[in-house]
């Protein structure tokens, strides 16, 4: 494949700081800004989520609620904007930080944990080519600050039909996270019919009949601050009692997770981006749900449920299906039921993917940790993939988590 050496100037908040010469595909040119700071990106990045491609992950108030609430105090801001070199014209934002990591310095997704998706804002809808990606990844590794290694997960292939630029790098790999979701078509009405699994519309259907004829089945969209601050309130108090219950750890028994979730879905309501839902039979709550809107896709993130309120009934299916048919009625076209391998997933007839993560080290102390974090990774992926051992991992971390109760 042909190639020349192309010019990547390095760029920050106060200008040009040195060119670097780079190897990429003929054609492709790009030049890096790194920004520091929200006030300095802030037009830029309205302007992507506005015009161009990302998902509800990256909107403006959802990653400025992480850096204020969730960002290690010690980390460090890196926005890298990123430009055609021939014609000024922007291409992409990434939002990163960079933090202390046992002994070491990681550059990562700003996500601390909340973030199910890295994907740049987009300009637009161009089509990537490895090419492409591979000279923008150039022009971003030039401005980033001295580090042992990057480590980029939860990288989808797509985004909004649109090749995701960081799953095409050469330094990008598969991950032994999956997500899955749904596509939504057709009449409301008969959706779960259409383009869930036979058995799993079966059991729906009749779970609504039987509700219907003793006290009622509501989907209720908190729509007010009260309302809200209740549906909130009842999916941590059945999420945190459900996990209890089954011995595993849940990232909303931090308070700074709380308070981040809380503070996105009282700011959601002015432009519908952050939901609350809950499934209502009678006066009494059996499930709450938080997700994440935009551009036609519906994230579900949050589940909160009542096992045991009804007998022979699964309140979190109930409420799955109840929020795929509203969301199709709303103009929703995806329904993406987040990164997971939860058997319900599939019970429902998800399609799944996998998602791609970028492990590059910088230094030797980069290098060991990638190691580390390649064995943990083979690791899990081993006792996945062994149901007898997944099993009997499960059960043993479940007694040491109420030992600590």
């Amino acid at each position: 494949m042909a190639s020349r050496a192309m010019q990547v100037v390095a760029m920050t908040d106060n200008g040009p700081v040195f060119p670097i010469a780079a190897s990429a595909g003929a054609g492709a040119c790009y030049t890096a800004r790194l920004h520091t700071s929200f006030e300095t990106v802030k037009p830029l990045w309205l302007q992507h989520q506005a015009d161009g491609v990302c998902t509800a992950h990256q909107h403006y108030a959802w990653v400025e609620g992480i850096a204020a609430r969730l960002m290690p105090k010690d980390a460090d801001l890196l926005f890298v904007e990123v430009s055609d070199a021939a014609t000024g014209a922007p291409a992409m934002l990434l939002p990163l930080m960079r933090r202390r990591a046992r002994g070491h310095h990681v550059i990562e997704w700003l996500s601390c944990r909340v973030c199910d998706y890295s994907v740049p804002l987009l300009a637009d809808a161009r089509a990537w080519t490895r090419q492409s990606a591979d000279a923008v990844w150039a022009a971003v590794r030039a401005v980033l600050p001295p580090a042992d290694r990057i480590h980029i997960a939860g990288i989808p292939q797509q985004v909004h039909g649109v090749a995701n630029p960081l799953a095409l790098l050469s330094v990008a790999r598969g991950s032994i996270q999956i997500t899955s979701g749904l596509v939504l078509h057709g009449e409301p009405e008969t959706l779960i019919k259409r383009i869930c699994k036979p058995s799993f519309a079966k059991t729906f259907h009749k779970q609504c009949r039987a509700f219907e004829r003793r006290v009622g089945l509501a989907l209720v969209e908190a729509d007010t601050p009260d309302l809200t601050e209740e549906l909130f309130d009842t999916l941590l108090e059945l999420r945190l009692k459900r996990f209890r219950e089954l011995g595993r750890f849940d990232l909303l028994t931090q308070a700074p997770v709380v308070d981040f979730y809380r503070h996105a879905a009282l700011q959601g309501l002015s432009d519908g981006s952050v939901r609350l839902f809950g499934l209502r039979v009678g006066e009494a709550w059996l499930a709450s749900i938080y997700v994440l809107a935009r551009k036609g896709t519906l994230h579900a993130l949050l589940l909160g449920i009542d096992q045991n309120a009804v007998a022979n009934v699964s309140p979190g299916l109930t409420m799955m299906g109840k929020l795929m048919m509203w969301a199709r009625g709303q103009g929703f076209d995806y329904f993406d039921l987040s990164v997971g391998s939860q058997g319900y997933k599939e019970h429902i007839g998800a399609a799944s993917s996998v998602l791609a993560e970028i492990c590059e080290p910088m230094t030797l102390r980069g290098r060991a940790a990638n190691a580390a974090i390649l064995l943990s990774s083979r690791t899990e992926l081993y006792v996945r993939s062994n149901p007898r051992l997944l099993k009997a991992v499960r059960s043993l971390m479940s007694r040491l988590r109420r030992l600590k109760d």
